[in-house]
Formats: C-alpha cells, sequence, structure tokens
C-alpha cells in the first residue's frame, strides 16, 4: 500500500477528482478531500486557462470553477468566473494613451444573468466623446452577443477571444486601438435563481398594488 493511501485512511477522507465542465473537455482541475459528498458541493477552484491547455503563453488568464455535483469519486464543475491577471492588464497600460472600460450584465439566450467587463485600449489618448463611443460598442455588442446565445457559447466566445476581436474591428472605426480585452467575465446567477428573482418582484409589485 502506497504512502498516500495510508495517509488517505488515516485522515478518514475520501478524495476526489475535480473536474472542469464538458465545454472544458471535463479537464482534470485537481483533487478534493471530504469525509461527507456533501461537503465538495459548493468548493470553488481556480486555476489558469494555461493549465488546461498545456500552454504558459495562456497562464494570464484565471478561471474558477464551482463543484456542483459529486459521484462516488470525481466531483463535476460549472464555470464561475474568467479573469484576466493584473499583471498582464498592467503591461498594456501606455502613457498618453487610453483606457476604456465598461461594465455589461445581460442574461444570456438560455437564462443565465452575466458580468462581462470589456477594456479598450487606445494608441494614443482618445478625447472624452471618442471614449463614449467605444464604450457604447462594447455595450452593445455584449448585449447583443448575450441575448443570442447559451451561457456555454458566450464562454467560448470570451475564452477563445472572438468577442474581443469583433468588440476591436467595430471599435477601432472610433479611434485607433491596440487592444481590446475581456478583463472579466462571470456568472451572476443560474436560470433558477433569475426565476425566483423574477417571482419575488412579481409578488412584491401585486402587494404594492393591493396596498
Amino acid at each position: 500500500m502506497s504512502e498516500r493511501s495510508v495517509s488517505r485512511q488515516r485522515q478518514g477522507k475520501r478524495w476526489y477528482t475535480v473536474h472542469a465542465p464538458e465545454h472544458f473537455d471535463r479537464a482534470e482541475l485537481g483533487e478534493t478531500p471530504a469525509k461527507d459528498p456533501e461537503q465538495v458541493v459548493g468548493r470553488t477552484v481556480e486555476t489558469t486557462l494555461g493549465e488546461l491547455r498545456n500552454d504558459a503563453g495562456e497562464n494570464n488568464t484565471k478561471l474558477e470553477f464551482k463543484i456542483t455535483d459529486v459521484g462516488s469519486d470525481a466531483a463535476y464543475t460549472e464555470f464561475i468566473k474568467h479573469e484576466l491577471t493584473r499583471d498582464y492588464l498592467r503591461s498594456l497600460v501606455r502613457r498618453g494613451a487610453s483606457k476604456v472600460e465598461a461594465y455589461v450584465t445581460e442574461l444570456t439566450a438560455d437564462d443565465y444573468r452575466v458580468q462581462i467587463q470589456p477594456v479598450a485600449f487606445t494608441t494614443k489618448n482618445a478625447d472624452a466623446s471618442q471614449e463614449r463611443a467605444i464604450r457604447r460598442i462594447m455595450i452593445d455588442m455584449i448585449r447583443e452577443t448575450t441575448r443570442e446565445r447559451t451561457f456555454e457559447e458566450v464562454i467560448d466566445s470570451v475564452v477563445e477571444g472572438r468577442l474581443s476581436s469583433a468588440i476591436y474591428s467595430e471599435a477601432k472605426t472610433v479611434y485607433p486601438l491596440r487592444r481590446v480585452e475581456i478583463q472579466k467575465m462571470s456568472l451572476e446567477a443560474r436560470p433558477e435563481e433569475v426565476a425566483a428573482e423574477e417571482e419575488t418582484s412579481v409578488d412584491v409589485e401585486e402587494d404594492e398594488v393591493d396596498l
């Protein structure tokens, strides 16, 4: 019996292999111990896109997953956050140029609520009206993309860089851009949570009418 197996027995815990969601090819994210499977649900796991793809060039992208289901010796997750590292974002900042940010919260076609935070870096200093126009394009394109695609499709568009590339192509017509990135995307609510919030909102409105 291996030393690791003995150690596990002494702890009285079972180890579960944590897997990424299906659209990340069920890649292994590591292991987590627990005496009871219910203790595993809700735990979060952080990794980088580089680790998932065995590509150090993508280690500037952090991914976070949450365990939602547990099998006999495996734990399964859902995506909850994509975020670029601060060091990478700082490396994109240039003196005499503008940094344009936006925050968009929207429902996907399958009713997941997500928040997406794009950022555009210009080649030189843009004026206020140009920054507003760039921000407007980013917001409109993200809203359109999100509403027309499922949660998994939105994740794929962000992770693969297609959304940022599309924004770049459109926004550069307003002012020359050096780069556009999605600096953060996070899951804010799942469909059942969104439905519950809407039901509560309706109940409150009905109560107000009764009053």
